[in-house]
């Protein structure tokens, strides 16, 4: 019953970060299943990618018919990330358990840190396509080593590199996601890997629940309120991590 309640609290925040954010939720959920599920981290990056593709799928589709993704630039970004996150997925099955958790924790930190830098304003113009398929193969990479969907870094890319207004860069990050998870998913779908269901199914239900709320709030808040609190939290689990692997 207690790792029952844990899934759907920890499903629901993973959710909210998707739905309001477009990304963010797949670095707390990794975390979360390793310690307080008991996941290894192998176990865990597999079951990440299932509840982050699913609740992505959901969550852009609410964002689809706000006419908030841009689907040429989202597909070209995600289509240069296919093969290094299936290669990245086949070469993370090969490691030690330390370095994924290591590799992990220094993600999350920098992506915290990342969010609390002050907000560029919101610009458009012309894409880049050298920058943006340099962009998109490193956030394949990432997605298929970690087992995270990579909007934490999808975000910044699609406003900074791309030059996509804020609300289009979430809505198009949850359609990248979702590209890189499957291509991560194919990869490691041979390994055997053995997932507990009974957490993974409401683990994943509440996720999709929260991702409709995430959405819904992020039209409410002021600012960048949601995005500091969830900068924070990344930055405590970081530490936790760190701290619970060398000492």
């Amino acid at each position: 019953m207690t790792a029952l309640i844990l899934a759907l609290v920890a499903g629901a925040v993973v959710g909210l970060a998707l739905g309001g954010l477009g990304g963010g939720g797949s670095v707390l959920a990794v975390p979360t299943l390793i310690y307080l599920t008991g996941f290894t981290p192998t176990q865990a990056t597999m079951a990440s990618l299932i509840i982050v593709t699913l609740t992505s799928i959901t969550a852009l589709a609410g964002h689809a018919r706000d006419g908030n993704v841009a689907w040429r630039t989202g597909l070209l970004f995600a289509a240069a990330g296919i093969v290094p996150a299936v290669l990245a997925g086949a070469a993370a099955g090969h490691l030690p358990q330390t370095v994924l958790t290591v590799a992990f924790a220094v993600i999350a930190a920098v992506a915290a840190l990342r969010m609390l830098r002050p907000a560029r304003a919101e610009r458009t113009g012309e894409m880049h396509p050298g920058k943006a398929g340099a962009a998109g193969a490193g956030l394949g990479a990432v997605t298929g080593f970690l087992g995270v969907g990579g909007g934490f870094l999808a975000v910044p890319a699609l406003v900074g590199v791309l030059n996509l207004p804020m609300r289009r860069a979430v809505g198009t990050s949850l359609m990248v996601i979702t590209v890189n998870s499957l291509a991560a998913l194919a990869a490691r779908s041979g390994t055997g890997t053995h997932l507990d269901w009974a957490v993974v199914a409401p683990f994943t239900a509440a996720a999709i629940l929260g991702a409709w709320d995430g959405k819904r709030q992020a039209k409410k808040l002021k600012g960048h309120a949601l995005q500091r609190v969830f900068a924070y939290v990344l930055l405590a689990v970081a530490l936790f991590m760190l701290i619970d692997t060398f000492v």
